[in-house]
């Protein structure tokens, strides 16, 4: 599969779709406390979504799984890496959670993520959570035409890595368009300039997945079964993940998946685009 550049109408729609998977977020986070449960915040955020005339790419999908995926989003608490899916086991302080909602509007796919704090946690979970925004948020600064993929990948390693945590390297970001999941594969780990060069009319997500502890991952087998998707770190430890689908333009980069409800940008960014 070779990457798609998007044109003018393709770019336009990009942004519709992704503004609408930022809004289900935006809709989600005054319900999100202690005692709700993560199937309760599926079921908001499809309601939501027939509001708001889109449909969730997440429902029935297969990807490299043999088990379609059940829900309308995912759900991943605490030690969850990432593919969480919804259950009835209600949230509670203390807990973190990420909240990865991809929708589908005219034919287009809006893909973000953000992470929750439930009621008072920790001081280590909190910065867990801060420092992976941040490292999100370091490998976009990256995006621009001429730069590559191994630049998004190295800033966001070294930055995690230097405040002591590890980059999760089994999962990465990936192109996004007409489908779900697109060229190219964006790493969140790597050397400066190498990989894919950046060219205008490239989108692709910016997904770090950053772990507390040791960065291996397993898949979470509960009764000696494994639900097909959920994936946990090895040592338990906490992880977080932030998402934003991303546009390479002509002079540098913009940020798609943005809302009013949008959470604040770091210090050192000063805009959303360039």
């Amino acid at each position: 599969m070779s990457i798609t550049y998007k044109d003018a109408a393709g770019i336009e729609a990009m942004r519709v779709a992704c503004r609408l998977a930022s809004e289900v977020l935006d809709y989600l986070t005054p319900l999100i406390k202690p005692g709700i449960t993560t199937n309760d915040v599926d079921r908001l955020a499809a309601e939501y979504m027939v509001k708001q005339g889109t449909t969730s790419a997440t429902v029935g999908y297969m990807g490299a799984s043999s088990v379609p995926f059940p829900k309308s989003l995912c759900t991943s608490v605490n030690h969850v890496v990432c593919h969480g899916i919804p259950n009835d086991k209600p949230l509670k302080k203390g807990d973190i959670m990420n909240v990865d909602v991809t929708v589908i509007k005219d034919g287009w796919f809006g893909d973000n993520s953000r992470m929750y704090i439930i009621g008072d946690t920790s001081i280590a979970a909190k910065r867990l959570c801060h420092i992976t925004f941040e490292a999100m948020w370091h490998g976009i600064l990256q995006v621009r035409p001429g730069a590559h993929l191994g630049d998004v990948g190295h800033a966001i390693q070294k930055f995690a890595e230097g405040q002591g945590f590890s980059v999760v390297r089994e999962f990465c970001g990936h192109g996004v368009g007409q489908r779900f999941h697109e060229e190219p594969q964006v790493l969140h780990y790597g050397r400066p300039g190498t990989l894919e060069e950046l060219k205008p009319g490239m989108i692709f997500t910016i997904e770090p997945m950053i772990n507390a502890g040791k960065r291996e991952v397993k898949e979470d087998f509960k009764g000696g079964q494994y639900d097909g998707w959920t994936i946990v770190t090895r040592d338990r430890s906490l992880s977080a993940q932030w998402e934003h689908t991303v546009l390479v333009t002509e002079t540098g980069y913009e940020v798609l998946t943005l809302s009013e409800g949008s959470p604040p940008l770091p210090s050192f960014v000063t805009s959303t685009k360039t």
